[in-house]
């Protein structure tokens, strides 16, 4: 595709693009707010002359949070520079608001709209960008380099699925590519996806995941014991399904329905779009369930499922349960991130459709920490002889929390680098 396409194909989106947000804000009225600033309005408060990071949603903000909040200190320390984050969605703006509050300032990205993204650059004239995982827009990167800003990704993921995309645009996607400062992959073979569309290997490094780098605090410990109260699950069998999506949620239920004829035990049922919450209401209680919703409830004495529907609360939610099935993997989504749920001292459930995660499932697997399974049946089993055996339980999940803190360490050598490059980026 070439540079020109992309625009005429822009401008022709635009009204579906209003028109979409308006639809989705009937279901989601977060989309309906600020809209502005998805097409460049920056709020008032947004201070020029920023290091500015893009983290897209909540996954990418509560990973990156702790490398902000330690450069955010530093510099404003020792220079009194700004931090702005960006995201695109609201679950991750709402993750800054709780994570980075005070730290740094915070508003929407724009769409990659070339007038919004050059009245974003007007007015926040950015020192440095920096992306989180793989967010590459034209605009986006185009203008930066125009107006001569660095740009760097870190914690870079790029997947078979996502390089065959990207190639098939490999006009767009070098000319991306070569508007970066550096690439800081997590996996070796991420780099090499890089440098096969077409990436300088000078720029490309493998500094592994941030996301190993995530540890519970104090107000986590604090949130799961204010929901072990809520959910009355002190000494009952509990397995969560985290971030699950259409057409996996049947098989979720009808997995317990197995489960359950072998041990009383809760469901937690976490839609990974909490605006779906309704209709998992209703296929639970349609499949014969005492079910109830976590935002309308006060009391779970007599659940068999909860559905789970508070925004931000996923990593506090596997706090409370005893073995985790990971969503996105029975069905083609290719699944969501394991750590999140290691973390917690989960055992790991995930379906065959892992291409989000694959070298991160694969350090799990290989420590028989994680099981695959295919379908109701293979998943109920796992769960059912999970919730059995709890002492192999236990130490399974220790052993995956003791797997994720043996991976960590990219967060330091990442601060090494975008020291460097941000110290850079202020002599200038």
């Amino acid at each position: 595709m070439s540079a020109l396409l992309y625009q005429i194909l822009l401008y022709l989106a635009y009204p579906l693009v209003r028109l979409r947000l308006r639809l989705r804000a009937r279901h989601e009225p977060e989309y309906g707010r600020r809209i502005s600033e998805r097409f460049g309005t920056v709020p008032p408060d947004v201070p020029a002359g920023a290091i500015w990071f893009h983290t897209v949603s909540a996954g990418e903000t509560i990973a990156a949070a702790p490398l902000i909040a330690e450069l955010a200190s530093m510099f404003d320390a020792s220079h009194r520079t700004p931090f702005l984050v960006t995201t695109m969605t609201p679950t991750g703006s709402h993750q800054v608001t709780v994570r980075l509050a005070g730290v740094v300032t915070h508003c929407y990205a724009p769409y990659d709209f070339r007038a919004g993204v050059r009245r974003f650059y007007d007015r926040v004239q950015p020192r440095l960008l920096v992306l989180m995982e793989t967010e590459l827009w034209p605009n986006l990167i185009g203008e930066a380099k125009r107006r001569g800003v660095p740009v760097l990704l870190v914690n870079g993921r790029l997947s078979e699925r996502s390089a065959r995309g990207y190639a098939r645009v490999g006009g767009l996607t070098r000319q991306m590519l070569s508007g970066l400062r550096a690439i800081a992959c997590q996996y070796p073979d991420h780099v090499e996806r890089f440098i096969a569309l077409g990436a300088d290997p000078g720029k490309l490094s493998a500094l592994g995941s941030v996301k190993f780098d995530v540890s519970p605090g104090d107000a986590h410990h604090r949130e799961v014991d204010r929901l072990t109260m809520l959910f009355g699950t002190q000494g009952r069998a509990v397995w969560i399904a985290g971030s699950t999506h259409p057409g996996e949620d049947e098989v979720v239920l009808a997995a317990h329905r197995r489960v359950l004829a072998a041990v009383p035990a809760l469901l937690l049922l976490v839609p990974r779009h909490p605006v779906r919450a309704a209709d998992v209401l209703q296929l639970a209680r349609e499949a014969g369930f005492e079910a109830l919703r976590e935002s309308e409830m006060s009391s779970a004495a007599r659940a068999d499922v909860i559905v789970c529907d508070t925004m931000g609360e996923l990593q506090a939610l596997y706090g409370l349960s005893d073995i985790a099935f990971l969503g996105g993997s029975l069905v083609g989504v290719g699944g969501h991130n394991p750590i999140e749920a290691a973390v917690c001292e989960q055992p790991l459930v995930i379906g065959p459709h892992v291409f989000n995660f694959p070298d991160v499932v694969a350090i799990f697997k290989e420590a028989g920490v994680l099981t695959m399974v295919a379908d109701e049946e293979e998943l109920a089993g796992v769960i059912a002889a999970a919730l059995l055996d709890t002492e192999a339980t236990h130490t399974a999940g220790k052993a995956a929390a003791a797997l994720v803190r043996e991976n960590r360490g990219a967060t330091g050598r990442l601060l090494e680098l975008l020291r460097a490059e941000i110290e850079a980026a202020l002599a200038q």
